[in-house]
């Protein structure tokens, strides 16, 4: 900075209010001290700057899975506000756990390590004590698509119950009675929510659970629908359901492919529903209806939740909960 001052002939202090308050510097003077910088290519040492200042600049968002379009969609939201974030925004390191809790507790710990402003997370297990023990040392931690229990925490969730209600009725609707929840429900507490939202919609429709076809998979992936898919078609055709509620998009594109290979038309044979609406769902060979997650909005406001936590003295934690809809496509009407 001493070097660019000398050379663009100004003060140090003029070269510091270009680099963090540049409304405080004539347009002609900060176009010179920004040429001479770009001359003695100078880059910023942000490390230095944010120790001098005692506060990084810096979020994390440890994701649940990378791979799952419906995250990244999330965390397109939570940069929206970061760049928006003060003046000249705030950075963000993007973590994928994978599913794996060992994973998490690392990133976490190199996370705390790094002094990050906060950290916003869908974890493994959204009770978890380590979660608790971040904040109480001093890291803001947002919990995103997952309610905890408690008041540990700020969390941002969408009401998952009722968007298997609104799936499961409009499934019910269009004349089906046998349907087949596909989903690892028994392991994640979204899908064991949507699930039940499924069966409430049966019983108000005055049919009982064993409406309900449960064809459990261990992930949500499009391999596991793929496999339901399989599993689904080798039913006999007296007990075998005419509609499937899947608890993610990806597993509905593998369910959507198994039919294709086996020649079922959807939805004249299978009405098929996913959950999320990714991108994906839309542009299937046979456009998926889905329940619509906001995602962008789900880190967008995971963000304003943080950066408040972190800002103010007397913080109280929200815990804020988005209403999905119902986005119906050709893969259910007939």
């Amino acid at each position: 900075m001493k070097e660019v001052a000398a050379a663009a002939g100004v003060s140090l202090g003029t070269v510091s209010n270009v680099l963090n308050r540049p409304d405080r510097v004539s347009p002609a003077t900060r176009a010179r001290v920004e040429a001479v910088m770009a001359e003695l290519r100078f880059v910023r040492n942000e490390s230095a700057r944010q120790l001098r200042a005692g506060r990084s600049r810096v979020l994390a968002y440890v994701m649940l899975d990378g791979s799952n379009p419906f995250f990244t969609d999330v965390a397109a939201g939570m940069e929206d506000a970061a760049d928006a974030a003060g003046e000249g925004g705030l950075s963000l390191f993007l973590c994928n756990s994978a599913h794996q809790p060992a994973r998490e507790e690392a990133y976490l710990g190199r996370l705390e390590q790094q002094r990050v402003q906060g950290v916003l997370i869908t974890p493994v297990d959204p009770d978890a004590p380590l979660l608790r023990e971040i904040a109480r040392r001093g890291t803001p931690v947002v919990v995103v698509d997952r309610t905890p229990e408690g008041t540990t925490h700020c969390s941002v969730a969408v009401d998952d119950v009722h968007g298997g209600e609104i799936a499961v009725r409009h499934l019910v609707e269009q004349g089906h009675e046998r349907i087949a929840f596909i989903g690892n429900h028994t392991t994640v507490g979204q899908v064991r929510d949507r699930r039940l939202g499924a069966l409430r919609a049966l019983d108000a429709a005055g049919l009982g659970p064993d409406h309900l076809v449960d064809l459990t998979t261990t992930a949500l992936t499009v391999a596991d629908g793929r496999g339901a898919g399989e599993r689904l078609a080798g039913l006999p055709a007296p007990v075998r359901p005419t509609a499937a509620f899947c608890a993610n998009d990806l597993v509905a594109l593998g369910l959507l492919q198994t039919c294709a290979n086996l020649r079922m038309s959807v939805p004249h044979d299978l009405a098929i529903v996913g959950y999320d609406d990714i991108e994906f769902a839309a542009a299937a060979a046979v456009p998926l209806t889905s329940v619509r997650q906001p995602r962008r909005r789900l880190g967008r406001t995971a963000v304003e939740l943080l950066l408040a936590e972190a800002s103010e003295t007397a913080h109280e934690h929200r815990k804020v909960v988005f209403t999905p809809e119902l986005v119906v496509r050709a893969s259910t009407l007939r």
